[in-house]
């Protein structure tokens, strides 16, 4: 079995093709991974660094947007994972281009090149965030899309390109949908990265409004077991919801954060909130527990130490990022 990976330099990409070349996801044995990366500011090769000897995994720098790249990939690609995409909400705001040309336009160009190749699976990774934000309950996956940020409104249009391309040509595509995820390798402009590399410096972190905002917690590596359940086993056309079952808001993440650390509050700073902030995210994950056996294995306190551990000892990997992206203030 080829596969091919978009944005698998990526936080989450990276860690699905680590898994994936080191026996991590029993039965699945791919003949090669060709990981398409554009390695934009998120980007670095050296997430792959501990699998970069593989001889089956193959790295290819370029764009999802490149037609003519894309094609000669797909050609020899029998299963998609795509991972890429712009996906930072503060970076949409100020500028949602970007977001439409990768997230949008370059969903079509792969999903072309998948129909014209005639791909076994295409799994598109999506976000929670299409949903906009609900007040109680959660949200199952037929929930009306009602994006309120550019980032989420341009993954709400790839989701609804790949849903047409199964409706329409019978592209067998599945949609996973997930909550907040965190871990090792997350670039440090992400709130746990942040809080935790500021912290570690003795610099304040900043915490949006009164910290009321809701959201559901994910390790990597469970929303990674969730992609391949799906890519193994989900029904085409469908959408598949991958969360983690832990909800705090903001001020109770931030407080553990502080104590992880061993700093207090008066590290924190409160900052205007910001702009259309969703309130809270909750999905529904009782599909993909049914359909494909899923469940959350990492409890939160466990991945959340271990997480602070990872970027405590690792200070070669993040603080490079963040002199380059200006993330220390």
């Amino acid at each position: 079995m080829r596969l091919l990976v978009t944005g698998g330099a990526g936080f989450i990409g990276s860690h699905y093709v680590r898994t994936a070349l080191t026996g991590g996801y029993p039965g699945f044995v791919p003949d090669s991974v060709v990981v398409l990366d554009a390695l934009t500011y998120a980007g670095n090769r050296a997430n792959l660094e501990p699998v970069a000897a593989d001889p089956r995994l193959r790295f290819v720098e370029g764009d999802i947007g490149d037609a003519d790249l894309v094609d000669s990939l797909m050609a020899a690609a029998d299963q998609v994972v795509h991972f890429a995409a712009e996906s930072h909400v503060d970076r949409s705001i100020t500028g949602a281009s970007d977001f439409v040309v990768t997230n949008v336009v370059g969903t079509q160009v792969l999903l072309d090149a998948a129909l014209r190749h005639g791909v076994a699976k295409f799994v598109h990774v999506s976000t929670d965030e299409v949903y906009g934000s609900i007040e109680h309950g959660s949200w199952p996956e037929d929930h009306p899309l009602e994006p309120n940020s550019p980032y989420s409104a341009s993954k709400a249009g790839s989701d609804l390109l790949a849903r047409a391309y199964y409706r329409t040509h019978r592209l067998p595509v599945c949609i996973t949908r997930c909550s907040n995820n965190y871990g090792p390798y997350q670039f440090p402009e992400k709130v746990i990265p942040l809080f935790v590399t500021n912290l570690l410096d003795g610099l304040s972190v900043p915490l949006y409004g009164e910290g009321t905002n809701v959201r559901d917690w994910l390790h990597v590596d469970d929303h990674c077991r969730g992609i391949q359940a799906v890519l193994a086993a989900g029904r085409p056309g469908e959408v598949y919801n991958i969360g983690g079952g832990t909800e705090l808001t903001n001020r109770e993440l931030t407080a553990r954060l502080l104590e992880a650390v061993g700093a207090d509050w008066s590290s924190v700073r409160q900052v205007a909130d910001r702009k259309g902030h969703d309130l809270r995210y909750s999905v529904d994950i009782s599909k993909i527990q049914t359909e494909l056996g899923y469940e959350p294995r990492v409890p939160f306190e466990t991945g959340l130490a271990e997480t602070v551990a990872w970027y405590r000892d690792n200070r070669s990997w993040w603080e490079p990022l963040k002199s380059r992206a200006a993330l220390a203030g």
